[in-house]
């Protein structure tokens, strides 16, 4: 990759992400006191466009991604029985959409992988601790997740690429957040 392919790809990046750009904006804010993990997905007008709904009482980790009207678009459950953490993300049929889980190896920041039952895998890259890091398909940025747009504790923001999944995006976003923080 050449220079000029270099600032192609990044001039791409920014009129999709960032200020002004074309990219679709949420803002997950998880409620501090709640039984289950609920909360809200808000869109970046303010209004509440998915929902969490964790569910209680369970052995294995379960959250559903539900729209504003509750229908379920996705569940998000932990997966046993595997060498590392790992939640799938199924349909509402139950057919597994993707399923996500840590790096064997990353020696020098956070990586995760996200095997998709079509299409190209995604990788999950960046400061996932801080909610400091971006999805990318194929060497291109087709999601960005980031706190430091907010001043409120457990608030962070998504912006996903123009013509990408935003439920499926957000469905990782949700399996990454509930691996790495699993007290929440």
């Amino acid at each position: 990759m050449g220079f000029r392919d270099r600032r192609e790809k990044r001039q791409e990046e920014r009129e999709a992400f960032g200020r002004g750009g074309s990219a679709n904006r949420f803002q997950m804010r998880q409620k501090l006191i709640s039984i289950g993990d609920d909360y809200w997905i808000e869109n970046e007008d303010g209004e509440r466009v998915f929902r969490v709904d964790g569910k209680a009482m369970r052995l294995r980790k379960t959250l559903d991604l539900e729209d504003a009207h509750g229908n379920q678009i996705c569940r998000i459950q932990t997966r046993v029985l595997h060498i590392r953490d790992s939640m799938a993300i199924e349909d509402p049929d139950g057919e597994q959409l993707a399923l996500v889980h840590k790096a064997l190896v990353s020696p020098l920041r956070d990586r995760w992988k996200v095997d998709l039952a079509e299409g190209d895998d995604w990788k999950v890259q960046g400061n996932i601790i801080d909610h400091e890091y971006e999805i990318e398909a194929d060497g291109r940025k087709i999601a960005e997740v980031s706190k430091k747009w907010f001043r409120v504790r457990d608030t962070y923001g998504v912006e996903v690429a123009p013509g990408e999944n935003s439920a499926l995006v957000l469905g990782v976003t949700v399996a990454v957040d509930t691996m790495v923080h699993p007290e929440n």
